[in-house]
Formats: structure tokens, C-alpha cells, sequence
């Protein structure tokens, strides 16, 4: 089923996520329904604060960046093949320089800016069957992962722009949680002015 994608200004993506147990009820519908309405939206990532709840979930799809030509041909097949929810995960270790990328966000639609993040993590996770893995990822993995993470900790990526750059998006900002920003999914607004 998909899911309404809370738009920013919501209060739920700036709640820490919960761990959650092995028989969270209906965890298995969940994790589908927030694939297909990650899909739905053209994401690569979505993290369970986006579609309302609280808790340390989130999934990744990194299929769409498998096509950029500017990537080798292992790094796009990586890309290819990596689908994966991530149940109560931690990041352990972050490492590398830090490099600029251009992100975007399914709850800020129609905003997209550089933002720097480390070029390698070790991640601890549960999967969907609660099995616990130690991963590292590295590149545009390692940064889809991130800035998922980022979600369950109440962070999002206009968190880590400068003082200047958030000054210039505010009005855009604004226009989400008024919500007279009109993205071609469903999405759950936080006031309804404009309308």
C-alpha cells in the first residue's frame, strides 16, 4: 500500500526513532509498504519518521544511481543489486574524508543541495528477519545510508547546510509545511494554508 510521505514541518521527523522488538506488529507490511511507496516517489531511500512513525527503520533502494556513466561498471552493478531495510540500526564508525553531493529529500520536495558526508561507515543493523549484521558501505551507499540515518535520529539534510544556504531555501521551506508545494506523490502536510 503506499503511504502518505509526511512533508516537512511535521513534528514526527524530528522524533529520535525507538528500537523496535522482533514482533513489532505487522513489521514484515510495513517494511513492503514503505518500498512501494519509496518506488512510487522516485526514491532511493525512505526512513519510517517519513511516513509517520517513530522508530529505527528505514529501507534503501540504490537501483537509480546504478545508471549514471560516470560510475565503473563494478560501482554501478554494486549499485544494481543494493536493496535492503535496515532494522534498529547503528552507526559505529564513520571514516574518510567528508565529500559534497547533491541531496534531496521525499519530505522536502522541490528542494535539492550540496551536503558532505563521510565517504565510509560501519553499520550495525538488523534485517527483516531480525538476523544482526556489521556492514561497511562506502560511497553513494554509505551516503543513501546516512542521510536515512540521519532520519531516525530527528536530523534531515538541511540540517547540515550552512547558515546562508538555510536562509535562502526558508521560503521553500515555508511553502512544504504550508502546503503549496505540489510534488506528483502522496504526501501528508502539516498545515493546509493555499489549498
Amino acid at each position: 500500500m503506499i503511504l502518505p510521505i509526511v512533508a516537512y514541518g511535521d513534528p514526527v521527523l524530528r522524533k529520535k526513532g525507538i528500537d523496535i522488538p522482533q514482533d513489532y506488529p505487522n513489521l514484515k507490511q510495513i517494511v513492503a509498504d514503505m518500498y512501494e511507496t519509496m518506488y512510487n516517489a522516485y526514491g532511493v531511500g525512505l526512513a519510517a519518521p517519513q511516513v509517520g512513525l517513530a522508530i529505527r527503520l528505514f529501507v534503501i533502494d540504490t537501483k537509480p544511481f546504478s545508471e549514471d556513466e560516470d560510475l565503473t561498471k563494478e560501482e554501478q552493478a554494486q549499485l544494481a543489486d543494493f536493496r535492503k531495510a535496515f532494522i534498529n540500526p547503528v552507526i559505529v564508525k564513520e571514516e574518510g574524508e567528508e565529500w559534497g553531493f547533491n541531496e534531496g529529500c521525499l519530505s522536502i520536495p522541490e528542494v535539492r543541495e550540496d551536503v558532505y558526508r563521510h565517504e565510509r561507515i560501519t553499520i550495525e543493523y538488523y534485517d527483516e528477519e531480525f538476523n544482526k549484521h556489521t556492514d561497511v558501505y562506502d560511497g553513494l551507499i554509505a551516503r543513501v545510508i546516512q542521510h536515512e540515518y540521519d532520519h531516525i535520529e530527528g536530523i534531515l539534510f538541511t540540517d547540515r547546510l550552512s547558515p546562508l544556504k538555510k536562509r535562502l531555501i526558508q521560503k521553500r521551506l515555508q511553502n512544504i509545511m504550508e502546503g503549496k508545494t505540489r510534488p506528483d506523490y502522496k504526501m501528508k502536510f502539516v498545515a493546509k494554508k493555499g489549498r
